[in-house]
């Protein structure tokens, strides 16, 4: 630290100051803009190839890779594995600025029995290094849903459980078809409303388990079994009771 009748030393200390300062603003974040169409594929029985559409949003070319990744959930945690399920085309492309890409999706094979799920992830390749620039690449998400040969329907069936001092509320999807979780709430029998703060998948995967933190302010004690279920899913509303499982 100055001392402070030391005018040389804080003269000396500005200077190092605004020599910091011109360093860390010649640092300039660029990053370009993408956008994709649709956001969900949907692939009807027994059809085997759709297409999206990326646009280049950005001021200059941008180069992207396009990878088809099947799509499973474990333990209420999304899971991505390398298949060879699905083709992609084009996989490596340069987009120009204010241009757009078509990508192709072809499926190798339609499902029978069950609904087949994937995710594309879309990314950008980083341009060559620029001194005190940095670059900021972008990752796109894009779910597919491959219906099966028969008629699928969704099954999530709710319990709530204890962990940890947390509480969850879980869904198992006992269907052969995913359906999407949103708006969830809880109520008490004295009117306390709860909501989860999970900002993951709102998927669940059929056959698979999700998972939801529910939050519940401290001063509010959960003595009763059961709570009421309100929440919005593509079949339509959810408004059922749910009981806390036996391992408590």
């Amino acid at each position: 630290m100055f001392p402070l009748n030391s005018s040389r030393q804080m003269a000396a200390a500005r200077a190092l100051a605004a020599i910091s300062f011109i360093l860390l603003t010649a640092a300039v974040a660029r990053a370009q803009s993408l956008s994709v169409v649709p956001v969900n594929v949907f692939l009807s029985p027994g059809q085997k190839s759709t297409s999206l559409t990326v646009t280049n949003q950005g001021s200059s070319e941008t180069a992207i890779q396009i990878r088809a990744y099947a799509w499973n959930q474990k333990d209420g945690d999304d899971q991505l594995t390398a298949s060879d399920e699905v083709m992609i085309s084009p996989p490596l492309t340069k987009i120009a600025s204010g241009a757009t890409q078509v990508v192709r999706i072809i499926l190798r094979q339609s499902p029978q029995v069950r609904e087949s799920t994937y995710r594309i992830l879309i990314d950008q390749i980083p341009p060559p290094a620029e001194l005190g620039v940095v670059h900021m690449v972008l990752r796109l998400s894009v779910p597919v849903f491959a219906s099966p040969a028969i008629r699928a329907f969704p099954d999530v069936q709710f319990h709530l459980e204890r962990a940890d001092g947390q509480i969850y509320l879980v869904g198992f999807n006992a269907g052969i078809l995913h359906e999407k979780i949103r708006d969830i709430v809880l109520s008490t029998s004295d009117g306390h409303k709860l909501k989860e703060d999970s900002k993951g998948s709102p998927y669940v995967l059929c056959g698979a388990t999700h998972r939801w933190h529910i939050v519940v302010p401290d001063s509010l004690p959960l003595t009763s079994d059961t709570l009421q279920l309100t929440a919005q899913s593509d079949a339509g509303a959810i408004n059922e009771q749910v009981r806390f499982n036996a391992a408590r």
